[in-house]
């Protein structure tokens, strides 16, 4: 694979260079695969908070991670922590092309923070409470592969956060969601302030943010808040398949390095953003999928993409 000494088109400026190295972490294909067997511990358990699967069959290559804390998956530390575990399992397997998230609690994909645990922390542990809530939402919005929130239910405070912190999110019938921070007299702590803007525009963020009003599936599809809605109630999980669906057929180091591209390019200016595209664009030449995909047009066939 093409190295990353690529960026020394931008000598002599060092520090565009490191902060380019770090904006474009791309994942090495050379990496292991996560083993088979950790991967099982990982997955479904009764009295887990966070529960990772694999489906199988036509969905092969889709990775579901459930949210399974009654009444309202409240971000308690024990659901913090395994839901730290799943990303990390999901990270580096490279036979994981799509991750979905979402809950198994009726009514709730996720309510935000635990205000009963918050209420007995002491002032000074409430920062780095908020610090490691919003390092595992990056870690969520760094995955290299791309990942869709699938809200069936209310998603407030750090629940809509999360949401945000993936590539999609799709709602269903029952969907309501809200950055209600302000009405504690604090603010969303954990991305909410920067995310927002960015997916729906300052002026709608600030609306939202400032007033905590919560807004449902219809009218957080107009904003563009949610990218597909489904009337329908429970709609939001099939949605995501859907949407998954539409991309695992698709080259997978393509999808995860257009991911990167975008994601680090939006960032920086156009110079910069277009050499970082280029350098994306590099790691698929020697790649094995973009033989398959020229020899597959050629032979007028569907191509067999294999993540090589």
């Amino acid at each position: 694979l093409v190295g990353y000494t690529a960026f020394g088109v931008f000598s002599p400026c060092l520090s565009l260079i490191q902060y380019t190295n770090t904006m474009l972490r791309v994942t090495s294909l050379a990496r292991p695969l996560f083993s088979a067997s950790l991967a099982r511990r990982c997955s479904s358990a009764a009295n887990k908070e966070v529960i990772l699967e694999h489906l199988t069959g036509s969905d092969e290559g889709v990775a579901v991670i459930s949210l399974n804390r009654p009444k309202v998956n409240a971000i308690s530390r024990t659901l913090v922590e395994q839901l730290e575990a799943a990303i990390g399992s999901v990270e580096h397997n490279r036979e994981v092309r799509v991750v979905v998230l979402r809950s198994l609690v009726p009514g709730f994909f996720c309510a935000g923070a635990d205000l009963k645990e918050r209420v007995t922390m002491k002032a000074e542990d409430v920062g780095p409470a908020v610090s490691r809530a919003r390092a595992l939402l990056m870690s969520i919005s760094k995955l290299p592969m791309p990942v869709i929130a699938a809200v069936d239910g209310v998603a407030l405070g750090g629940g809509l956060e999360m949401a945000m912190a993936c590539d999609f999110r799709v709602a269903g019938g029952k969907a309501r969601m809200g950055l209600t921070e302000t009405k504690l007299a604090i603010i969303p702590g954990a991305g909410g302030t920067q995310r927002l803007p960015r997916i729906v525009g300052v002026t709608k963020a600030k609306e939202l943010i400032f007033s905590g009003r919560h807004v449902f599936g219809e009218e957080a599809h107009k904003i563009g808040l949610v990218d597909r809605y489904s009337a329908a109630e429970g709609g939001a999980y099939d949605c995501a398949l859907d949407m998954a669906r539409e991309i695992i057929p698709q080259g997978p180091i393509a999808v995860r390095m257009a991911k990167q591209a975008i994601d680090a390019g939006i960032e920086v200016g156009i110079d910069t953003a277009m050499a970082i595209e280029k350098a994306c664009y590099a790691q698929v030449i020697p790649t094995k999928d973009r033989v398959e995909g020229l020899l597959a047009f050629k032979e007028k066939r569907p191509p067999k993409y294999r993540g090589e």
